[in-house]
């Protein structure tokens, strides 16, 4: 595939280190040569040095022939005219822009082919705040993705001492819960991905990954560590974007506090939020955090532009008593050296925001993709088409067909129905079929397993 990125950021060059180890040919285009420079140094991708708004910029990258354009430069307005000059005179077929600001984003029928013709729009904001509040919702998991508009949840949690299975087989789990059908999808252990067997032994400290239908998560969670008591009270450092939009979404369930160290933001964050208490300070302030009674606080979520307050203010808030900590942190360098210790879980927006792109970048029927482990696995759901001729799933058992190493079937979504993967139950066309796949290198292969041969037409 010809995909053109606009933007050699954070979001574009994890974006083109993503899409350029799976044979695509990618083009990067940016005003910075600094920035291209250290991407072409590292990767197999060609670079441009230019405005990305320009026609005659496009031209030069290859948009008469491109299969796809992603515009995340960080400028809104930029994005959104190249996808609009890339749709009037090269006719490129998709096109994903990144839009920040939320008066652009609260216009329904703005992004349309009669006004400006974006195909897909990216919000970082967004994506995030949705990754966080799943995350506040199932207090203990370090990652929870939903499949087939959320009758599906994949999840990842520590196994911790205390948790029934900690020490015991996979296969102990239907003991345990013999009327809850779940799958485990993968294990990592000191960063080793394990791909688990009935007689694997969860040991303490694992990442377990596993697949369950929604309303069974919490008493497959339950299994592996202590179940945290639901969250009530939640703190938020800063009123950005994130931060706004997050006490935004949370306040109509949960007790939530905001601060801002911004006084005019804070004047209009009081007016714009309903239950929310916003207070105006610095958020690594001690005196500050223990005058509102940071000890009793469930979650401490950081969310500010600026990495070293986020984490300052983090360690700051987990000394004095709070559960939880929930840090943004901008720089992927910095994620792998602060998880696991006083924050509990950091957060990229970067591969957050990966994963809404991976979508509509995979070949075959994808309809959803989330990139896990810092981009080295992933996870899909696929929609089987065909049939039996055509169709190299379709009509087969899941034992019979053909995986590439390292991937598994968690579960199956048949019109609107649950079936969690078991050796006998055979694919059927239409259905939704979820996969984990810890070497995202095997995609391509999975990609071919989905695709509909000429047999079918």
């Amino acid at each position: 595939m010809k995909i053109i990125i606009l933007g050699a950021g954070q979001v574009g060059g994890t974006l083109a280190e993503n899409l350029a180890s799976e044979a695509n040919d990618i083009t990067i285009v940016d005003n910075d040569a600094a920035r291209l420079r250290a991407l072409q140094d590292r990767l197999d991708v060609r670079t441009l040095q230019g405005s990305a708004s320009y026609p005659n910029v496009l031209r030069m990258a290859g948009a008469e022939d491109a299969d796809m354009l992603i515009a995340v430069t960080n400028s809104d307005e930029v994005n959104i005219v190249a996808c609009q000059i890339a749709y009037r005179l090269f006719k490129t077929p998709t096109k994903i822009s990144r839009v920040r600001a939320a008066d652009y984003l609260n216009q329904k029928g703005l992004f349309a082919n009669e006004a400006f013709p974006v195909d897909v729009v990216i919000s970082p904001e967004i994506v995030v705040t949705q990754h966080i509040t799943r995350l506040i919702q199932n207090p203990g998991a370090l990652q929870v993705l939903d499949f087939s508009n959320g009758l599906v949840r994949l999840v990842g949690i520590k196994a911790t001492l205390g948790g029934p299975l900690v020490g015991h087989e996979i296969a102990h789990l239907r003991k345990h819960l013999p009327h809850v059908d779940t799958r485990v999808a993968a294990i990592y252990r000191k960063d080793r991905a394990i791909i688990p067997q009935g007689d694997t032994i969860i040991q303490e400290g694992d990442e377990v990954f596993f697949i369950a239908a929604r309303h069974n998560i919490r008493k497959v969670m339950s299994e592996l560590q202590p179940l945290d008591k639901p969250y009530r009270r939640i703190m938020i450092a800063g009123g950005g974007n994130i931060g706004a939009r997050l006490a935004q979404t949370l306040e109509s369930e949960f007790q939530v506090k905001l601060i801002e160290h911004n006084q005019d933001k804070c004047m209009k964050l009081s007016e714009e939020l309903n239950r929310t208490i916003v207070l105006h300070g610095n958020s690594a302030n001690k005196e500050l955090l223990l005058e509102e009674n940071i000890e009793e606080t469930d979650v401490f979520c950081a969310v500010t532009n600026d990495d070293e307050a986020n984490i300052m203010a983090s360690m700051q808030a987990k000394r004095l008593g709070v559960r939880k900590v929930m840090t943004l942190i901008n720089n992927p360098d910095y994620v792998d050296l602060i998880q696991g210790g006083e924050i509990d879980i950091a957060i990229s927006p970067q591969q957050t925001t990966i994963s809404g792109l991976l979508t509509h970048v995979r070949r075959g029927d994808v309809v959803n993709a989330h990139s896990l482990r810092r981009g080295a696995a992933e996870a899909i759901e696929a929609i089987a088409h065909g049939d039996h001729r055509s169709s190299k799933v379709v009509g087969k058992r899941l034992d019979e067909i053909n995986l590439p190493q390292g991937a598994t079937i968690g579960a199956i979504v048949r019109q609107g129905e649950v079936l969690i993967a078991h050796d006998h139950i055979r694919i059927q066309p239409d259905d939704h079929v979820i996969l984990f796949v810890v070497d995202k290198r095997k995609i391509p292969e999975i990609e071919r397993l989905f695709q509909v041969g000429l047999a079918f037409f």
